[in-house]
């Protein structure tokens, strides 16, 4: 679904990533963890260009998202395309606090003509039955909790029906009360096959939803493999001493 070959980031003479390759397959769940500063969220933001690489190769279902031989018009309409098709959750709602739960959900698709007022309206009641939502449809967001907030974010990607998820630390911004709930979402979305990237701090998660983990570390990433390798059997010393400190906390 997703491929990245030698993929870098600087910003200005500091670089980021240094050169990754790595794919993710349709259905998988990635989830990417590792410490502060290691590049996580620039490898995700990355991936649907909200950065863009320094150099590098992105292909998104087929097709090449740093394609340079395009037209600047071409490249700037197939990005918006594919970028439609990669939701994105950030650790913060970014909901328009003006609008209604349902107006913020129906908006994008509205916007875009995806679909009809009308459509757009019943996927969305749908969407919020689906999270346990359906009562909050009028309701304003400065009049949720931060795990409902985030529990809509979500729903609003849902909405454009994405290809692929990608979620950048959603629960790093909500009292712990209210993570279990978001995680259940995710939780959710993976078991019906959703093609997700996720980076997160939540070590329990990582292991139960994860089907693959990449540990990131100065811009690499220095391990691969399933939750049973990555927690069971770690090679790299420095996943080990990463993991030593976060499951000893």
């Amino acid at each position: 679904m997703i491929k990245v070959e030698n993929l870098t980031k600087n910003f200005g003479q500091l670089q980021v990533l240094k050169g990754i390759t790595e794919e993710i397959k349709k259905g998988e769940v990635v989830v990417i963890i590792g410490p502060s500063g290691s590049g996580k969220s620039t490898f995700l933001r990355c991936l649907n260009l909200l950065e863009i690489p320094t150099s590098g190769t992105i292909i998104f279902d087929g097709h090449n998202l740093t394609d340079t031989s395009l037209s600047r018009c071409k490249q700037e309409k197939a990005v918006n395309t594919y970028r439609s098709e990669m939701g994105m959750v950030f650790q913060h709602f970014n909901l328009f606090p003006h609008k209604s739960v349902l107006e913020n959900i129906t908006l994008a698709p509205v916007l875009l003509k995806r679909q009809t007022p009308e459509q757009a309206e019943k996927q969305a009641m749908a969407l919020l039955d689906r999270v346990g939502l359906a009562e909050k449809a009028h309701a304003y967001p400065p009049q949720l909790s931060g795990g409902q907030k985030q529990r809509i974010a979500i729903v609003r990607s849902l909405a454009m029906n994405p290809k692929v998820m990608l979620f950048d630390e959603p629960t790093s911004a909500l009292d712990p009360e209210m993570v279990g709930e978001v995680l259940s979402v995710i939780k959710d979305l993976a078991k019906d096959g959703m093609t997700m990237a996720v980076v997160t701090h939540e070590m329990r998660f990582a292991q139960e939803a994860g089907s693959r983990i990449f540990f990131m570390d100065e811009g690499v990433i220095l391990e691969q493999g399933t939750p049973a390798q990555i927690f069971g059997n770690p090679r790299h010393p420095r996943l080990k001493d990463f993991l030593g400190k976060v499951l000893n906390t």
